[in-house]
């Protein structure tokens, strides 16, 4: 089964499974820092890019930049609990989008309601609602962060374009969308979107490298953790080193991860910019059943190979050293890469 997608397009400029486990506990926690349940991705539609920026020009009236066409992101039966997945997604397509005139808080609070959710977490959007005209938002793959019998966490990676005095910008966030659930389903709690930092005055040449190469796609939260000079060259040595083999698809590196392991107190490896997250290898998604097996366990060799202490995904491999392979529910939809140093 896939999910809806939208038109794969070039990102701007460089940038940009199986039915639930049979018997993974559903107590499996979020991104580890060692053995231990972790995060997870799944799908992802990409919408069209269009350039960065676009305005009007000084001379004769000239008709407006449209925003892109976006496609809603929507889970399949191959999810861990996709009602979970579904929930997050719908919140943050609803705060992130939105008409001519319909911007603001207020607009997005009645937006909130009408999904039958507190209207306070319009509230906690952060970089999800920024100041402009219009907005339209494509969801990349909606991951878990980790996944408990009643609460979850649901990492929602997207791109986003505003239109503000005529001007076209793209960006784009990931958001830490924490659910509870009860008797009528899952409900959102909070919301916790990424925040990357400023940029470095000069990134480190494998850092470089990794934002210039084209085998490797990354979000916009990505791309600013990159930037900003706290993600480990550790990761981008092993994010190159995998790209000379595969085409990665990044859904987490730093910022929009939960600080510690979900469900326990031990910090994750992301937010200390040890680890980062693969949720399509080749074109194919990890949560997907029609990948091959294969494929994904050569790349999760190939990431221990590259030097991580802590492969995780949908497969539990056999080998390696203490502890070094893992899988839990949290992960049937990504593999997570982790580093010491």
């Amino acid at each position: 089964m896939t999910r809806t997608r939208v038109p794969a397009a070039p990102p701007p400029g460089r940038r940009t499974v199986l039915a639930a486990l049979a018997g993974a506990a559903l107590g499996a926690a979020g991104c580890s820092g060692r053995r231990a349940p972790a995060e997870h991705p799944s799908h992802t539609p990409t919408a069209a890019h269009p350039s960065q920026r676009s305005s009007t020009g000084t001379g004769s009236p000239s008709p407006s930049p449209a925003l892109p066409r976006t496609t809603p992101w929507r889970p399949t039966s191959a999810e861990v609990q996709p009602a979970a997945k579904l929930r997050a997604v719908q919140l943050v397509e609803a705060i992130g989008a939105w008409a001519g005139g319909h911007g603001g808080a207020a607009a997005a609070r009645a937006r909130v309601a009408a999904l039958g959710l507190p209207t306070a977490l319009a509230g906690q959007a952060g970089p999800l609602l920024p100041t402009a005209d219009q907005a339209a938002l494509q969801v990349v793959d909606a991951q878990y962060g980790g996944i408990l019998s009643r609460s979850a966490s649901v990492l929602v990676v997207c791109r986003q374009w505003t239109r503000r005095a005529g001007t076209v910008s793209a960006g784009g966030t990931t958001v830490d969308v924490r659910l509870s659930r009860s008797g009528a389903g899952w409900t959102v709690d909070a919301l916790h979107p990424a925040r990357p930092g400023p940029a470095a005055r000069s990134p480190a040449p494998d850092i470089r490298s990794v934002l210039s190469d084209d085998r490797i796609v990354l979000p916009p939260a990505a791309v600013a953790d990159l930037r900003s000079g706290q993600v480990h060259t550790s990761v981008a040595k092993a994010m190159l080193a995998l790209a000379r083999t595969y085409r990665l698809e990044v859904s987490v590196v730093r910022s929009g991860h939960p600080l510690n392991v979900f469900g326990t107190g031990r910090p994750s490896d992301h937010p200390r910019g040890r680890a980062f997250d693969v949720w399509r290898i080749d074109g194919h998604a990890v949560v997907d059943p029609a990948t091959p097996r294969s494929l994904i366990e050569r790349f999760m060799r190939d990431a221990a190979a590259a030097g991580s202490y802590n492969v995780g995904g949908p497969v539990l491999l056999s080998g390696g050293g203490a502890g070094q392979f893992f899988s839990d529910a949290t992960h049937h939809d990504h593999v997570h890469i982790g580093f010491r140093t």
